[in-house]
């Protein structure tokens, strides 16, 4: 009688599971419905009459079905943190081995954890029935017989150890996991046959109230389930157990499956990664290759040599390149353009020390410099340092690559003059139009109509039409013909030119203004105040340079080559704050005033200190000596 039971049952399965392929293969065919049902009738009767449904089995109406049950969703991201917990304790259900009533609190703990890892097998191999020859018919029965014969042979470890080998093939089954679920959620929701034998058969006793993405992540959980089982039963051995090494060797074995599994799973990850960034784009840019690892991708600001408003942009950051991207306004098919692709071999990256745009940072490449700000100094750290990390991740393996091919001993001295000479071979930082008011080159002033800016496409100042009327070929550019200064035409083809305002003698103000602390005690912009300037004075970039300690220099823009005035400031008497302005400071001698006026009170006190250092004669003494910028 049994055996006839279990035999129908068996064909009962069988039937419902024929029935779900049937629906698959016909549900975009009209008359899907009816045809299922018809196959079903004549499977279970022969003679063409139905017989009364089972309860289990009973098939309901179509209307109830699909409304009584929601569609199965399952998200692309359904195993993103599937890797982390495949080594953690997330995955144990509580499983209290009372059941058998011969196992009591007197059990030693290494049992009654071998009674656990039991109980689970029986549960997952009851529900398996194309992939458990191997658990059914081997480790099923001996882990039966070693628990039996617990008292006499109390050791697993060397079971486990023939078991591991195989739980390899189980990151085959883990790859398509993902795939897997969403075909099911999607045929769940574009086939109305096929949610209604898919609800039918979960709500089976066989099924054991079970979803179907339950059974199919059993396997999954497997492997997790066997690692922590294991590591607790080792925990609980004694120091002298006769298991105990075999246990170890077992457990070992076991995690590297697991690891196994979670390469896979990780792998599939960056496939689909790629995947995703590719249909962003709109197919356009070839992404999709074995080699590339998407890094870090988010939204960042450009800053733009001309505009004052930076614009929004997105950025794709790889193992390999840096994909420079602009919004799509109208997102049919792609939400991005890329403009440009800049290779991290030969990437450099670093932070921008700009009042005027906080966060900002720098990333330089062979085929386009970029100045980009992001929303927050976190953010800022976090672009920086993924950059850098590829960049170094790059040079390793050059370097590993050229110690293969060319020995341990290697031309120093030519790497370093070739990277003293990139002009031409990378993109500029070019400077912003308003950090000038004069040509870099000529320290002509510009003006809207007789003197306009340009930039040179070799080392990216800002020259006027007269001193950039050259051109020359660009290797980031691909050798295509650019505009240049006089400078850069001379290096980049030799060619000498005659420039009369070269010739002439520099005058005492021709003395380049610094931007940074490396050239300067004190830089920043100072507004000039008083009856000359009247209450809303200009604005002037002054700088103290380390080369000049005792000269305050005074220009009309942080970039300009030429300063406005120049006050030596030995003998000045220093004098900080008035009551009308707490933010102001003077310098006075033998009848000359200057006053200025600093941002911050903080700023003032900075100003005045490095003012009163130089007019008592102070000099530094090293690079970083009485440093007071920012």
């Amino acid at each position: 009688m049994e055996a006839c039971r279990m035999e129908g049952e068996s064909k009962e399965k069988l039937a419902s599971v024929s029935s779900l392929v049937t629906v698959f293969e016909n549900s975009r065919t009209p008359g899907a419905a009816s045809r299922v049902c018809k196959l079903e009738i004549e499977h279970h009767c022969p003679g063409g009459r139905a017989p009364p449904p089972a309860e289990p089995w009973k098939e309901p109406n179509l209307g109830e079905t699909l409304q009584g049950s929601e569609p199965r969703m399952v998200s692309r991201r359904y195993l993103s943190s599937l890797k982390n917990k495949l080594s953690s304790g997330a995955w144990r259900k509580s499983c209290q081995p009372g059941t058998d009533p011969g196992l009591g609190t007197q059990e030693p703990e290494e049992k009654r954890i071998v009674q656990e890892l039991l109980e689970t097998e029986k549960a997952y191999v009851a529900r398996l029935h194309l992939l458990d020859q191997f658990h059914a018919q081997f480790f099923l029965p001996e882990l039966q017989r070693r628990l039996d014969d617990w008292t006499a042979t109390p050791r697993i470890g060397d079971v486990i150890q023939k078991l591991a080998p195989f739980l390899k093939m189980y990151s085959e089954y883990v790859k398509n996991f993902e795939r897997a679920a969403e075909l099911l959620a999607s045929w769940t929701d574009k086939s109305a046959p096929f949610q209604e034998v898919i609800t039918r058969i979960q709500s089976s006793e066989a099924s054991g109230s079970l979803t179907l993405q339950h059974h199919m992540l059993e396997p999954v959980q497997r492997i997790p389930r066997y690692e922590l089982l294991l590591k607790e039963y080792v925990q609980k051995l004694p120091a002298q157990a006769p298991d105990r090494a075999d246990a170890q060797k077992a457990l070992d074995m076991i995690f590297l499956a697991a690891q196994h599994s979670n390469a896979a799973i990780t792998e599939m990850e960056r496939l689909q990664d790629l995947w995703d960034v590719y249909q962003r784009l709109g197919l356009e840019d070839d992404i999709v290759d074995p080699s590339n690892t998407l890094l870090r991708e988010g939204p960042v600001l450009k800053i733009s040599f001309r505009r004052s408003d930076p614009m929004e942009r997105y950025l794709f950051l790889f193992n390999n390149m840096l994909l420079y991207c602009i919004p799509k306004v109208i997102q049919v098919g792609a939400q991005f353009q890329v403009r440009t692709r800049i290779d991290v071999a030969g990437m450099k990256v670093r932070e921008l020390t700009d009042a005027e745009f906080p966060h900002s940072f720098l990333v330089s490449g062979k085929q386009r410099t970029l100045e980009l700000q992001a929303r927050s100094q976190e953010e800022m750290i976090s672009w920086i340092q993924a950059c850098q990390a590829a960049i170094d991740q790059i040079e390793k393996r050059n370097e590993t690559f050229k110690a293969a091919v060319q020995g341990p001993e290697g031309d120093t001295q030519e790497q370093e003059q070739l990277q003293s000479e990139e002009l031409g071979l990378r993109a500029p930082q070019w400077v912003r139009d308003k950090m000038v008011t004069m040509c870099m080159r000529c320290r002509e002033p510009f003006n809207a109509l007789m003197r306009r800016r340009h930039h040179c496409r070799a080392c990216g100042y800002v020259v006027c039409a007269k001193c950039s009327d050259y051109r020359a070929e660009l290797k980031y550019d691909g050798n295509r013909p650019n505009r240049v200064c006089f400078h850069c035409y001379t290096f980049l083809t030799g060619n000498v030119l005659r420039e009369d305002k070269e010739d002439k003698k520099r005058g005492i103000l021709e003395k380049g203004s610094t931007t940074g602390s490396e050239q300067s005690i004190m830089c920043g912009f100072l507004q000039l105040v008083g009856d000359k300037w009247g209450k809303s004075g200009p604005r002037g970039w002054c700088v103290i340079p380390r080369d000049d300690p005792l000269v305050l220099y005074v220009y009309a823009a942080p970039q300009d080559m030429r300063a406005h005035t120049s006050v030596p400031l030995l003998g000045y008497q220093v004098t900080a704050g008035t009551q009308a302005d707490s933010r102001v400071f003077q310098l006075q001698q033998s009848g000359q005033l200057y006053t200025f006026k600093a941002e911050t009170e903080e700023l003032r006190d900075r100003w005045v200190k490095a003012m009163e250092r130089a007019a008592s004669g102070w000099s530094p003494r090293g690079p970083s000596d009485g440093d007071l910028s920012d």
